[in-house]
């Protein structure tokens, strides 16, 4: 039975855009790529740009061969403000500690006015113009009212280097006790150090940004630029995306498929590594489906275009994951919690940190006051727990995609973390969903070859894939069949006709005995044996008489039983519902050594169990590939897709297996794990270096040990934070699945 691939997966994406106002239409969105926040999914415009709320550059929601330019831009953009930056501040850095060199501390022009305007003069430019995107960012937030860490660095940044050049401009506008030989303290390295510190971080998370993708974008350049179109003159070589559906293509050896389609002539051998990871290659001829982005053999054929652009397998593949990438897992929501009052709170604490310092600190009290005030905004930036959630998600689901995993969204991620019992079907899930004819056994001497004939005349009329077996059987064995008469067929029964003058029924014995056949207990009796043997028994009668059993197999998948051993090993149980007779689904589970097994169940049925096992208070997977799988896999708290399965089915999933391979959901569920593991490191670092960070930026060491937090050194730890949670869900990267 052929398998539908070719539009097994979509991506329904939103048809709207939004500026910076998330409820403001862009027209001309519809027109080109969308942009939106991985942090805000409401936020969607037509161009690149910070996100309004978070700060975050916006990501494009539709992966393509270019994708990645604008980041490419805004990460050079970044990398050369940084560099400068840090060109400009070394010697600023450097000027503002001589005093901390004795030798250098002595000499007069170590403090001189003119060290002083050098300082100004090397990170004016640092802050104004390398920190520009940074400050511009920190305004939007105010005027927006969407108070983020961008707020926070903003008003840090700003408030160190005004100060600054007030006391270096007008001196005497500070208390004499802040005055030291008519000089008032200034802070140009803080400003200018926590801009590039800031920067750095900033690079860093472009660069890990770009490198989560690229998995995703190396698969979709799997398709070739170019394809070879068939016409009256001969073939044109024009650019893949010229090519419409419909077209003719014609395929040489060693070339890529171009796109979805069917062979309409030729034959070959193409390679399907990057769907079903199997490195050797299936054979295609005429009427067989090809996907884009597979490699043909050392044969050639012509095959008509049938999906294009974005509708093809490969660019379904590559959006699923991209879309995936941007969703938003539920532990997020603590995040975002704790991040609605976390900047309000610093400010207030920074406001308190000020007053307390004036009041009760020593003297020189402004510059101590507005030292550890600006240290407080800075070390807060609550720059760690934003990436906490969202790089762990792009990292594992990237991941993923590279082993065969696609996962629809990050709450299936999470959910799957805590399953408990899977729930599996049997056909095309356990076995290969492809019934294979393995016993003729005619009774009363009738002539096997005969029997067949008769038999597979009849259910060639017939779309039950039982029936297909059948019928490839008798054909494999080079029995000419003829059409039967007077065909008729009875849902859930059988089918009854005439075959060369000869009234010939198949099906269930139930049906044989409501068309008045009698003397069935020797057929039921051999049937019995066949099922206990995992196989499917069908009921032949002709002219009235029973005259034997044609028993049909479903072969377990090679690699199923692998698979559930090493899920038993993650501690799952493993229940089987199945539409197939008891006796069958007994000894499939039997051999495979499932914890249940419920057979003879329809769909809704199937529903009404998963429904039981949650009441139960168990966390129930799904995994299934047909059409009747769909209601229960989208009850079940996460629905398992085969990739060699329906579409229905994988629309109703949340994680679809590409390689349609069992073993496919325990790295699911090593994916899940690693991934919840890592955010949950990420937002444990996050919160412990804000909890610890702010107290000690407030000065509450001073008065026991005399120490203070410059902004400058709560710079360099706001940036080592962000960098520390980058680091750690690049590991994903390497996660053994």
């Amino acid at each position: 039975m052929p398998v539908k691939i070719s539009d097994e997966i979509s991506v329904s994406e939103p048809s709207r855009a939004h500026e910076d106002d998330p409820g403001k239409k862009v027209e001309s969105a519809s027109k080109g790529q969308i942009y939106t926040c991985p942090m805000h999914p409401e936020v969607q415009q037509d161009h690149p740009s910070p996100c309004p709320k978070c700060g975050m550059a916006l990501g494009p929601m539709t992966v393509t061969a270019g994708t990645g330019n604008d980041e490419k831009a805004e990460l050079h953009d970044m990398t050369r403000r940084f560099w400068i930056g840090a060109g400009l501040t070394i010697p600023v850095f450097l000027l503002a500690m001589l005093h901390l060199i004795p030798a250098l501390a002595r000499q007069p022009w170590a403090d001189s006015n003119i060290a002083r305007w050098v300082q100004f003069a090397l990170a004016t430019p640092v802050v104004w113009w390398a920190g520009w995107p940074l400050l511009q960012r920190g305004w939007r937030s105010v005027v927006t009212r969407n108070l983020n860490m961008f707020t926070l660095i903003a008003i840090g940044v700003g408030a160190a280097f005004i100060f600054s050049t007030v006391a270096m401009i007008a001196p005497e506008l500070f208390p004499a006790t802040m005055q030291h030989g008519g000089k008032v303290a200034i802070y140009f390295e803080s400003a200018a150090m926590i801009i590039v510190l800031v920067l750095l971080g900033q690079v860093l998370e472009l660069r890990a940004r770009s490198r989560t993708g690229s998995a995703i974008k190396a698969l979709l350049n799997l398709a070739p630029p170019t394809a070879r179109q068939v016409a009256p003159g001969g073939d044109n070589v024009v650019p893949l995306d010229q090519v419409k559906v419909g077209d003719w293509l014609r395929v040489v050896p060693g070339d890529k498929v171009p796109v979805d389609g069917v062979v309409v002539e030729g034959h070959s051998s193409v390679e399907e590594s990057m769907i079903t990871g199997e490195p050797l290659a299936v054979e295609k001829a005429v009427g067989d489906k090809v996907t884009g982005g597979t490699v043909n053999g050392t044969g050639s054929f012509v095959m008509r275009t049938d999906r294009v652009g974005s509708d093809t397998l490969l660019a379904q593949i590559v959006n699923m994951v991209a879309a995936s990438q941007r969703s938003r897992a539920p532990i997020q929501g603590l995040a975002d919690k704790v991040a609605g009052i976390f900047v309000p709170a610093v400010l207030a604490v920074s406001v308190l940190t000020f007053v307390v310092w004036m009041w009760l600190g020593p003297e020189p009290r402004l510059a101590h006051a507005i030292v550890n005030a600006v240290a407080v905004l800075i070390i807060a930036c609550p720059c760690a727990l934003g990436l906490a959630t969202p790089m762990s998600i792009m990292v594992g689901v990237g991941r993923g995609a590279q082993e065969g995993v696609l996962v629809k969204n990050a709450e299936a991620l999470e959910r799957l973390e805590k399953a408990t019992t899977l729930v599996v079907d049997k056909t095309g899930t356990l076995t290969e969903g492809k019934p294979k004819l393995v016993d003729i056994l005619p009774i009363g001497g009738f002539d096997a070859k005969e029997f067949l004939r008769l038999t597979a005349s009849l259910e060639q009329s017939s779309e039950h894939p039982l029936a297909a077996a059948i019928v490839l059987g008798a054909k494999a064995q080079g029995i000419a069949l003829e059409a039967a008469k007077d065909f008729r067929s009875v849902t859930a029964g059988g089918v009854i006709g005439a075959v060369s003058g000869r009234t010939v029924m198949v099906g269930k014995p139930d049906f044989l005995k409501q068309e008045t056949i009698t003397g069935l207990e020797q057929l039921e009796a051999s049937a019995a044996k066949l099922q206990e043997e995992g196989k499917t028994a069908m009921f032949v009668a002709i002219d009235g008489k029973p005259t034997g059993i044609l028993a049909v197999a479903d072969p377990i998948k090679s690699t199923t039983a692998e698979a559930i051993s090493e899920l038993h090993d993650l501690g799952l149980k493993i229940v089987m519902l199945t539409g197939d007779n008891r006796r069958t689904a007994a000894a499939v589970a039997k051999q495979l050594g499932l914890d249940a097994v419920e057979a003879e169940i329809e769909p809704a049925g199937k529903v009404a169990h998963i429904k039981k096992l949650r009441a139960e208070g168990k966390h129930v997977a799904m995994a299934g590939d047909g059409i009747n799988d769909a209601p229960a896999l989208s009850e079940a708290e996460v629905g398992i897709a085969m990739g060699t399965g329906t579409d229905v089915a994988m629309q109703s999933a949340g994680i679809t297996l590409v390689k349609g391979d069992l073993r496919g959901i325990a790295k699911a569920i090593h994916l899940s794990r690693a991934t919840m593991r890592n955010i949950r490191e990420n937002l444990v670092f996050a919160f412990l270096y804000n909890a610890l960070g702010i107290p000690l930026a407030a000065g509450v060491l001073y008065p026991y040990f005399g120490l203070l937090l410059s902004p400058m050194i709560a710079g360099a730890a706001m940036s080592l934070s962000s960098v520390s949670v980058i680091g750690n869900a690049l590991r994903l990267r390497k996660a053994k699945l």
